[in-house]
């Protein structure tokens, strides 16, 4: 038996990788990805490592055996049919026997475009009869806090979400409640809402960061249209760009409040608190 982290090399499958190997030995981890060289050192560590890709459903033949247990990060190439992409994970999977199924998905409050794919996936998942999980995760830390540069740089938060509050957590939270999962007993066919244990705004995001940075950083509300062509003229296609307004959109509606303590409850610890997010993002 193995566990299988799909999108091995990303900011989440990495962080789910390295916390299982405190928990399992390495040859228990398998670890999917389309280029092996990004995970040399994981393979130096004896981790297995499986090349496959989401847009190949042949490099997924034999990749799994029955009794694994499979996370499948959900992958971020939102133009090329993402539910095909995965549903051809499930097909593997079902095939192969496979325990449980772990799938990333999104909060079921959330509506905005985004959330489509995910809930399509959900059904292709129910529909294949594989045991599985629903990790629906709330949004990161990071989505705002790795991209610290136009802020600093205008002194100024943009975004479409009014006074909407979110209730993020950090890459490594996500990854500890996904390794709860993989690593437990009793999950099967369980849906979690994940969020973090404190809910904030934007103004008091823009708060933090005057705090930690000393200086006066403000919160700009926009509407959506607004933010559409403010990512358009950073270089974002438009119907992306239109995506992340929806999100904002989804937020100013309260749809990405997460407070049903799962998260915290998985991982067996509080949630990363956004100030000690944005600490570590201003060291880097």
């Amino acid at each position: 038996m193995s566990i299988v982290v799909t999108g091995a090399s990303g900011k989440l499958g990495r962080h789910v990788v390295e916390q299982l190997l405190e928990k399992v030995p390495a040859e228990q981890v398998t670890a999917v990805v389309r280029s092996p060289e990004k995970v040399a050192d994981l393979a130096a560590r004896g981790v297995r490592v499986a090349v496959a890709d989401y847009n190949a459903p042949e490099t997924f033949d034999g990749l799994f055996a029955a009794g694994d247990k499979v996370l499948l990060i959900s992958g971020n190439e939102f133009d090329k049919g993402r539910v095909r992409q995965h549903s051809l994970v499930i097909d593997a999977a079902k095939a192969a026997g496979v325990a449980l199924l772990a799938y990333t998905s999104a909060p079921a409050t959330l509506t905005a475009t985004l959330a489509d794919d995910h809930r399509g996936t959900e059904r292709a998942l129910l529909d294949s009869g594989v045991p599985y999980v629903l990790l629906r995760n709330g949004w990161y830390h990071e989505n705002y806090t790795e991209n610290l540069g136009p802020v600093l740089e205008h002194d100024a938060v943009v975004a479409a979400a009014g006074e909407g509050r979110i209730s993020s957590a950090s890459r490594a939270d996500y990854a500890a409640a996904a390794v709860a999962v993989l690593t437990g007993e009793g999950h099967e066919n369980a849906t979690y809402e994940l969020g973090g244990d404190e809910a904030w705004s934007f103004a008091e995001y823009a708060a933090e960061l005057s705090r930690q940075t000393g200086r006066e950083i403000a919160y700009n509300p926009v509407t959506p249209e607004q933010l559409t062509g403010i990512l358009v003229g950073a270089g974002l296609p438009e119907p992306m760009a239109a995506m992340f307004a929806g999100v904002d959109a989804a937020i100013a509606e309260g749809q990405l409040v997460v407070d049903s303590g799962d998260l915290s409850r998985l991982a067996g610890r509080p949630t990363t608190p956004l100030a000690e997010a944005v600490t570590a993002a201003l060291k880097d």
